[in-house]
């Protein structure tokens, strides 16, 4: 009999984990469990009769590095090739990106002329920030926030507005609670090798990039790199890759159950789990959790408390999605879109002009421009208050508002859909590499045939969640064996 691996959590990471499993020479037998009536986690995307696509979740995925040539590598073995949607180097939504503050769109300064001259926001010009950096001493602290880096390497300015505002814009968080280590640990291993981070990055390490040895490329990757793609979606949007990998799955004979959350983990005498769900108990050799590092700790059995304590300390912030399409109108800009800095306004993270990188999705209609408004974060509760209460009409409001005083656009929108995503990006927080390594410390010590995956521990893109799923895959084949 193979041994079976229960994956729980049908995310993105649960859905990668299982297809690793499933392609392997003699795979386990894999079951997936999901708590909802759906796969797919945040991935969500609403598709209109008239083919207008709307993203709840991510709106578009990176090629860069090893892992984004996993991910394209996993698109092609789908046969999802000829759906993707590129957005070339070349393309406005590649160059051009804006900051809303003072009142008014500032497009961030690209090309060496930008960096030569003082461009608004900025009161200096951004080459004398880099003379900071290179002068500046290395840090000794072992972490750091990410403003605290930030402000000693570059200086106040471009710490308060431009990497506060990509902070919301990544992680929907303040960059004064965030980790540098673990948000960006490119920039911290930067200055840990050349003292500073402009030529740490520009020399690189001198080893392979991060993120671990590539498997085969596909034509995508390499098609992608010549043609310099920022990111790619999908023709039937994000959710189309969940729903791609659940059908591969299926043909494989992996098990997807959906309406099925656990309520508890049990170590059996005979060293297997004892998985109990609402209608029933499951057993396994190995579980695989893809849940969020809170959701798992309300599971473990009572021998795994230290566990249980480090996962609680991996906070997560709800976010609010207000998709909007307008008809007749133009946009004042043509870009990827705008980030708001938290001192111009803290409940708005920023607004993504979703019809410039892929207008493939404003359906058969009349001509729109469809927009995402992006609210809350870490300040949704002193913004809304309890995102489960909040009322779907004052977000809508707040939306619409802010599309009116920051892109002009005066009449009402013809469609919108407001969706709460609540504790949906986990917050690194300062120290959260130690947890990390004490969670993984106290996984071997007590052999406990558990592999943790998803955007709770070493990163919140898409690609780091498939990356992750892969890695653990590929040690827990090893110990299968």
């Amino acid at each position: 009999m193979p041994p079976t691996v229960a994956v729980v959590g049908g995310g993105i990471s649960g859905l990668a984990a299982c297809y690793h499993l499933a392609r392997g020479p003699r795979p386990p037998k894999v079951l997936l469990l999901e708590a909802s009536a759906r796969l797919g986690g945040w991935l969500q995307s609403t598709r209109t009769a008239d083919g207008a696509v709307f993203e709840h979740g991510p709106r578009g995925i990176r090629p860069a590095g090893v892992v984004g040539t996993d991910t394209l590598h996993m698109v092609s073995e789908l046969g999802l090739e000829g759906d993707v949607l590129p957005v070339p180097g070349d393309h406005p939504a590649s160059r051009n990106r804006f900051l809303y503050t003072g009142g008014a769109l500032h497009k961030l300064p690209s090309g060496l002329g930008g960096l030569l001259r003082p461009v608004p926001p900025f009161s200096r010009a951004l080459l004398w920030s880099g003379v900071q950096d290179l002068l500046a001493p290395a840090g000794t602290e072992p972490d750091e926030s990410v403003h605290a880096f930030m402000h000693r390497r570059f200086g106040q300015e471009v710490a308060d507005i431009a990497v506060d505002s990509l902070c919301r814009g990544v992680f929907a968080g303040d960059c004064r609670v965030l980790s540098i280590r673990s948000c960006f640990p490119a920039l911290f291993e930067a200055e840990r090798r050349r003292r500073s981070v402009l030529l740490g990055l520009a020399l690189g390490s001198g080893e392979h990039q991060a993120g671990g040895t590539p498997g085969a490329e596909s034509g995508l990757s390499q098609r992608a790199r010549a043609e310099r793609w920022s990111q790619w979606s999908l023709r039937g949007g994000m959710e189309s890759l969940a729903q791609a990998l659940a059908a591969f799955l299926r043909l494989r004979g992996v098990e997807l159950r959906c309406h099925a959350p656990l309520r508890r983990l049990h170590r059996h005498p005979d060293g297997r789990w004892q998985l109990t769900l609402a209608d029933g108990t499951v057993m396994a050799n190995h579980v695989v959790s893809a849940l969020p590092a809170a959701a798992l700790a309300e599971v473990l059995p009572a021998e795994t408390e230290p566990l249980a304590q480090e996962l609680r300390h991996i906070p997560a912030v709800s976010v609010a999605v207000v998709n909007l399409q307008y008809e007749g109108v133009a946009l004042p800009v043509t870009g990827f879109g705008h980030l708001v800095p938290s001192s111009e306004d803290a409940s708005l993270l920023g607004i993504v002009y979703d019809s410039v990188a892929f207008p493939q999705h404003d359906g058969t209609g009349a001509a729109s421009v469809r927009l995402t408004v992006m609210l809350g974060g870490a300040w949704f509760g002193q913004s809304f208050g309890d995102p489960v209460a909040v009322a779907p009409a004052l977000l809508l409001q707040r939306a619409q508002v802010a599309v009116r005083e920051q892109l002009g656009l005066e009449p009402a929108p013809t469609r919108s859909i407001v969706k709460v995503h609540q504790a949906c990006i986990p917050q690194y927080t300062l120290g959260h590499w130690q947890r990390t390594e004490r969670i993984n410390r106290f996984l071997v010590e007590q052999r406990l045939p558990l592999s943790l995956i998803g955007a709770s521990y070493t990163g919140v893109s898409i690609n780091d969640c498939i990356a992750s799923a892969k890695a653990a895959v590929g040690q827990l084949l090893g110990q299968l064996r």
